[in-house]
């Protein structure tokens, strides 16, 4: 019976060492003292140590410093509490080379009570290649967001050139006002009148009106690479209305602002935002300027989950059949423009977390467009731990 078990015994660890040497993923074994027993033929590739060299060595030698540092005491605290962190859950860890290079994985860990102790089997996928491609799919996709924006200012180009005219007209003024007076004072000998000060007081602020409009425009056109932050949603909100203010004028639509004065805080790329309401504006501004009352209104609000802006305009609302195709690219009602605002508008709220919904109106009613977002949650900070 013996030799019949050992034989046994034998013909199963080869079993089990040829499934660890053909899995596709890296697989370790480790001990409750965190010493590695296993150590597969994929993980030599991945972390550049031979089984040899690995085991027998406790699991921090494969992990970064900031969480090798911490990794005993969270299995200490297994034992002890039997919380759980990472068992059963699966989660992405960061694993570090010999040579020093830190990568991401993706690690899931199941536990086993043997004869020898309670024993923890992690398997680990390499994350390196899904996250060049999804590296690339965002830069496309900043690309595609940054042409919309672009046809967005090219489209608003007339209206932004007359605004920015006002203020240049007024300095210019000004400052052809200042050099009679100093003329006139020059050929009389008197010292400048406080009036030249006020006028040069003015030239200034509108010099710096005009700077604002140019800085603003600059801040939208600007390519660059996403980048979120936690922000108020009524402040991008209100520079966005800003932008679109002198639209609307031209067009002789009011813009009604229903807004709260408590602050709305969001994870969010501030521009990709900004970019979301003007393109939702400009479609609002120009369904109300055909409509009779004239008029837009722009609502923020929140709850405990969501913040949300609403978009509705004075118009008649939009059919069942528009409705199905609104979100789709390459997709207009319109003569000019490429069909992309609203799916990339989408696109970028989706990608933040939210959604970008439609109301289609009727009866008397306008359309409504809401963007959500989810509210900033300053205790949900990335947990990379391998603990």
């Amino acid at each position: 019976m013996g030799e019949l078990e050992d034989r046994r015994t034998a013909v199963s660890e080869a079993r089990f060492e040829s499934l660890l040497d053909t899995a596709a993923d890296g697989v370790i074994v480790i001990d409750e003292t965190g010493r590695m027993l296993v150590f597969n033929k994929i993980c030599e590739q991945l972390f550049g140590y031979t089984s040899q060299e690995a085991i027998g060595q406790n699991v921090s030698l494969i992990m970064p410093p900031e969480f090798s540092l911490s990794h005993d005491r969270f299995m200490h605290n297994y034992h002890r509490t039997g919380e759980k962190r990472i068992i059963g859950i699966g989660r992405e860890v960061s694993g570090m080379h010999r040579d020093g290079s830190v990568f991401p994985l993706e690690l899931s860990v199941g536990e086993a009570k043997t004869a020898e102790g309670r024993q923890y089997i992690g398997v680990l996928r390499d994350l390196r290649s899904r996250r060049a491609v999804e590296q690339r799919v965002s830069q496309l996709q900043a690309q595609v967001v940054h042409m919309t924006r672009l046809s967005a200012m090219d489209e608003m180009g007339a209206a932004m050139a007359h605004e920015l005219n006002q203020p240049l007209t007024a300095l210019l003024l000004y400052l052809q006002a200042v050099a009679r007076q100093i003329k006139s004072c020059h050929a009389d000998g008197k010292p400048p009148s406080d009036k030249m000060l006020e006028v040069l007081d003015k030239a200034v602020q509108e010099a710096e009106r005009a700077s604002h409009i140019v800085q603003r425009m600059r801040q939208m056109v600007e390519k660059r690479d996403p980048e979120r932050a936690t922000i108020d949603l009524r402040e991008v909100v209100n520079e966005a209305l800003d932008l679109s203010e002198f639209v609307a004028q031209g067009a002789t639509v009011t813009i009604r602002r229903v807004f709260g004065m408590t602050p709305i805080h969001v994870d969010a790329d501030a521009t990709q935002i900004q970019q979301i309401i003007l393109n939702l504006l400009r479609n609002a501004l120009e369904v109300a300027k055909e409509s009779e009352e004239r008029w837009v209104k722009v609502s923020i609000g929140s709850d405990d989950r969501s913040a949300f802006v609403s978009v509705t305009d004075s118009g008649l609302g939009f059919s069942e059949d528009t409705g199905k195709s609104l979100f789709k690219t390459f997709s207009t009602t319109k003569k000019s423009g490429m069909g992309l605002g609203l799916a990339i508008s989408r696109a970028i709220a989706q990608n933040h977390g939210g959604d970008l919904m439609a109301d289609p109106g009727g009866n008397g009613q306008g359309a409504t467009f809401t963007l959500m977002l989810p509210m900033h949650r300053p205790d949900e900070a990335e947990d990379d731990t391998w603990g």
